[in-house]
């Protein structure tokens, strides 16, 4: 079973089944790259290119480090 963020406890919903970690990690990630970054270095066409590979790389290696915790 894949790990969530906001799982579903069973009362809000039953569609809802939580955001996978991994797509939460690469989310934090993306916004914080593009956050800190030049604002004119990076336009849809950088998203495209890097941003997104680099901000899933940093979630896997942040799941890789939580399954090590564990």
């Amino acid at each position: 079973m894949k790990a969530k963020a906001f799982p579903n406890d069973g009362y809000k919903s039953d569609i809802f089944d939580g955001m996978d970690l991994r797509d939460y990690f690469a989310a934090k990630a993306m916004q914080a790259i593009i956050s800190t970054s030049d604002k004119q270095s990076i336009g849809i066409g950088e998203v495209d290119n890097w941003v997104g590979d680099y901000a899933y790389g940093v979630a896997d290696s942040m799941m890789e480090a939580r399954e090590n915790d564990i």
